[in-house]
């Protein structure tokens, strides 16, 4: 089954409604955005959700001291690395007993073997904005994602919504699917909307495999 991250949670009962609607991760975002959390607000999130649920810390150029603070008060699971982060660093990270997700903007085609490469667990393939870390709310050119998810576990983001999260898996057929803004209504998490995507991503699957 797909997995699925519902990003820029900030409260517990955004948190609840992901899981209780069968998400596989929930996304605490630790760098500069709207929808920020401190280290004590993300730790009452992490101890509000039920087991099997991974937690996952978005961070950008963090020095690797603070990372490891922030994924010990926050309880983390994951670090999903969104900045200049070198496969040095990513090594590193792992140290830390987390899972390591690469963040890569997408504005062409991508170097398969260059990617395969780095010391991750899977890459977060987002689109890219200049001078803007994720979020953008934007969809990228899916057949660039294609040849990445042959090669090794991809996690699709950028500009998916309930609406389209189904073509963008039968066309990326990635591991996981990230969403943030796509539900969200007037900037707050819509629990509506998070069920749907959540639905329409598992409808998306179960038609892949028939």
């Amino acid at each position: 089954m797909i997995r699925v991250k519902i990003c820029g949670v900030q409260d517990e009962a955004s948190a609840l409604v992901a899981a209780e609607a069968g998400a596989s991760a929930v996304g605490l975002i630790f760098a500069p955005s709207r929808r920020q959390v401190g280290t004590a607000r993300a730790r009452r999130i992490s101890d509000a959700l039920p087991p099997f649920v991974t937690r996952v810390g978005v961070v950008v150029n963090e020095p690797l001291e603070r990372l490891r603070e922030i994924i010990e008060e926050a309880r983390l699971d994951a670090v999903q690395l969104h900045g200049d982060e070198t496969p040095e660093y990513c090594a590193a990270a792992r140290e830390f007993r987390v899972t390591v997700i690469k963040a890569v903007s997408v504005s062409g085609p991508l170097d398969v073997e260059r990617l395969r490469t780095l010391p991750v667990a899977a890459v977060l393939l987002d689109t890219h904005r200049t001078g803007q870390r994720g979020g953008t709310g934007e969809t990228f050119e899916w057949g660039y994602a294609g040849p990445i998810a042959a090669a090794m576990p991809v996690i699709l983001s950028g500009g998916l919504t309930p609406e389209n999260v189904g073509a963008a898996i039968a066309s990326v057929q990635p591991y996981g699917v990230d969403v943030s803004s796509g539900v969200e209504t007037a900037g707050h998490k819509d629990p509506a909307k998070i069920r749907a995507f959540i639905s329409a991503a598992r409808a998306a699957t179960l038609e892949a495999r028939a």
